[in-house]
């Protein structure tokens, strides 16, 4: 299942037929309620049901047919924790059943793809909106649809206190939009200057990874060297490099001096030089904030491991 997928924007868009979402803070999660099962796919096709097994077992309720998108996400402390989340997800199916009782999921749905086996996607959003709360709101936690509104002014609210609560900005939507499977058809509006960039390689070694080498949206795709990975970052990465291989350093990436200085002695003093990095293949993505590469360089947030 292709999930529709939005686009970064810098302010809030208004203007007539538009609808507005919280962007919740989690892992995108794909769920199809067949007669006979319950399965979860992750945005990038993996199937996840073992790692959540108190969704699949609530979305037992659904009527067969039923494909819904939307973001699991666990709540602590009046918010939700995206690092639990990733503990979920990256759990053994022995192991998730006992973080099923201590870190319970709730799924944050925003669409419903398919009903009692009828495809919809091809329906407007407003239609769908209607269908998927006509479902869900009879059955209540953990499955849930997520607020919506066509009021701006509501909308810029939401994005101005939410974040509190752990909601990272806003998805804007068309109320006529049918689902955009597979493009970039709603917007998204982040607190931060946050984009998702491809982590193509580190530098370091496969045991101590101590920057990441990426690839950011924009630009002319010229890889660049993160700042310093922080004891947690180290871990995720070297977990992952073990998992997809790693090629010795054949290639070189542009490094600030505060990123090159802990893999090589060899960058300028003015800032800016090239320095030897481990390839990953195939590519990570990575949470990253960045503004330019005359700037500090880009600082990794988090890797994202539900692509």
């Amino acid at each position: 299942m292709r999930v529709a997928l939005a686009t970064a924007v810098r302010t809030l868009p208004r203007g007539a037929g538009l609808a507005y979402e919280p962007k919740f803070d989690g892992h995108r999660l794909v769920i199809a309620r067949s007669a006979a099962d319950v399965v979860l796919q992750a945005r990038s096709g993996r199937i996840v049901t073992s790692a959540f097994p108190d969704l699949a077992a609530a979305a037992l309720q659904l009527p067969a047919g039923t494909v819904l998108d939307g973001e699991v996400v666990v709540w602590h402390a009046g918010r939700t924790d995206f690092a639990l989340v990733q503990r979920r997800a990256a759990a053994t199916a022995a192991r998730a059943a006992v973080l099923a009782q201590s870190l319970p999921a709730s799924y944050a749905a925003f669409d419903v793809l398919e009903l009692a086996g009828l495809d919809v996607r091809a329906r407007p959003y407003e239609r769908r909106r209607a269908l998927l709360v006509d479902l869900l709101l009879p059955l209540g936690p953990p499955l849930q649809p997520v607020p919506m509104t066509t009021d701006p002014e509501l909308a810029a609210t939401w994005y101005e206190t939410l974040p509190a609560s752990g909601i990272e900005g806003l998805v804007v939507k068309r109320l006529d939009q049918a689902y955009p499977a597979g493009r970039r058809g709603w917007q998204k509006l982040r607190h931060t200057d946050v984009r998702d960039a491809a982590v193509v390689g580190y530098t370091g070694s496969p045991r101590r990874p101590l920057a990441l080498v990426l690839v950011l949206p924009v630009g002319d795709e010229t890889p660049l060297v993160s700042s310093p990975l922080t004891a947690a970052l180290r871990r995720e990465v070297a977990e992952a490099a073990a998992a997809r291989g790693t090629a010795e350093p054949p290639a070189t990436a542009t490094a600030t001096a505060t990123a090159a200085a802990a893999t090589t002695t060899t960058a300028t003093a003015i800032g800016l030089g090239e320095v030897p990095y481990r390839v990953l293949d195939p590519p990570l993505t990575a949470e990253v904030r960045h503004t330019s590469a005359r700037h500090p360089p880009p600082e990794v947030l988090r890797l994202r491991t539900d692509l």
